[in-house]
């Protein structure tokens, strides 16, 4: 017999009409689909800003000049698909991983673009370009909610900071992501509470943490509409002394102890010493490694930045997908590059400025993702001509978050509750990229 609860979860509003058939026969479909989940783990590489698709995964070389721009279009290694010129070593291995080219949404800001990809769900208000908004839990919090394990290691990280809508909404403190600020590859790079502090044994430490079970039976304001604001406070102090007393967590942080040659091939560069530091952390066992790579909105001067900056970014990201696979670990972990949308076609040219650059665009952009079970060389959707829009498979950001939560064992259409008992899907739209499956 079917509970108001089971109802709930089956997305049903009442068991009047053929509701509750295409409920039965929407489960029946799932559990007949064949998809198992492969990742364990994901690495998500969020390029904040909007990088350009033009002068990465979708070039237009037979565009118009104002729209081509100054970079040249190469082969790859599936023929027929061309990247832009500095993306060579992740041409040379498409084989290992997949581009989307047809992802489009209508949030042309910073906030909300960064929401909408994030969480799979559209902001509820307008939202300004500097906001930093959570009005639904991230992919990475809504991964340690359902994926964390009590190892002494966070379910959930993000380097070096959190992005604008990396946070769990109504999930808690305790899925919200630890931030490891810092560089890596800085010789005197350590990480927060993950040492005891000097003159402080562990076994003063352990005092200490039975004083403060002692304060915790004062009797706290705990109204169930709101939750235990203290409750969040003592996530993160249980979690800080799990750091400090986990040899995992000495081990994962140790960067270190990483050879020479390896350090060197990922780069000597945040970028590279954080995707080490990531592929370290999913070694330990870590559900949801976020590397927030700001600096992309690219108004102006978007050919001198990009010359610099991309090819240190194909190396790292080229380079952390092979050695995810020398270490048995890339069917197991997923890969996702992307940021919030990507860049205009016409070519412009800030006022008082001579460098050119391009705008806000959120009705094309590229993904890239690899790892988890996604198939190498399969570039889904397109754009057209001149990269204005997509114009084949074309596809959602619910579609996209569906992908990576079906590819870690979460099931897209899931009914959580807030604090005050209100039923919410992880998607509306829970359908997968059926081609990267």
């Amino acid at each position: 017999m079917l509970s108001r609860r089971d109802c709930l979860q089956l997305g049903l509003g009442s068991l009047l009409g053929g509701g509750l058939v295409s409920a039965l026969r929407f489960q029946a479909q799932a559990a007949d689909s064949g998809i198992k989940a492969k990742a364990k783990s994901c690495i998500l590489i969020w390029m904040d800003g909007g990088p350009t698709h033009f002068e990465t995964f979708d070039p237009k070389p037979d565009a118009p000049a104002e729209i081509r721009g100054d970079f040249s279009a190469i082969p790859t290694k599936v023929s027929g698909i061309e990247f832009s010129q500095h993306m060579t070593k992740l041409a040379a291995s498409l084989d290992k991983f997949s581009i989307i080219r047809s992802i489009r949404h209508d949030q042309g800001n910073h906030g909300a673009g960064n929401h909408y990809m994030m969480t799979g769900a559209p902001p509820r208000i307008p939202v300004g370009c500097g906001a930093f908004v959570s009005f639904h839990p991230s992919m990475g919090s809504v991964a340690a909610h359902e994926l964390g394990k009590d190892n002494g290691l966070p379910a959930y990280f993000s380097i070096p900071s959190m992005s604008r809508s990396g946070g769990p909404n109504f999930l808690g403190a305790k899925y919200a992501p630890f931030v490891v600020d810092g560089d890596p590859n800085n010789e005197n790079f350590r990480v927060r509470d993950v040492a005891l502090p000097r003159g402080l044994t562990e076994g003063r430490f352990s005092s200490r943490t039975d004083l403060k079970k002692l304060v915790d039976k004062i009797e706290r304001y705990n109204d169930p509409s709101t939750g235990d604001p203290v409750s969040g406070f003592d996530a993160y102090y249980r979690q800080g002394y799990d750091l400090v007393t986990s040899k995992e967590a000495q081990a994962a942080f140790d960067i270190h102890s990483e050879p020479d040659k390896v350090r060197s091939a990922y780069g000597r560069n945040g970028l590279g010493q954080r995707a080490l530091l990531a592929r370290r952390l999913v070694q330990a066992g870590v559900p949801f490694i976020t590397i927030n790579d700001g600096g992309w909105d690219h108004h102006s001067d978007i050919f001198g930045a990009c010359s610099k900056r991309l090819p240190e970014w194909d190396n790292t990201v080229a380079t952390l997908i092979s050695d995810l696979a020398d270490h048995g670990l890339l069917e197991s972990t997923l890969v996702v590059a992307l940021g919030e949308f990507g860049r205009t076609p016409a070519i412009s040219t800030l006022s008082g400025q001579n460098k050119p650059g391009r705008d806000h665009w959120a009705n094309a952009m590229s993904v890239l993702m690899a790892g988890g079970g996604t198939p190498g060389g399969v570039v889904v959707g397109s754009t057209d001509r001149k990269g204005y829009a997509a114009d084949t498979r074309v596809l959602s950001p619910e579609n996209f978050v569906s992908t990576i939560y079906t590819k870690l064992g979460i099931n897209p259409d899931k009914m959580l509750y807030t604090p005050q008992g209100r039923p919410t899907h992880l998607v509306s739209d829970p359908a997968p990229i059926r081609e990267l499956m």
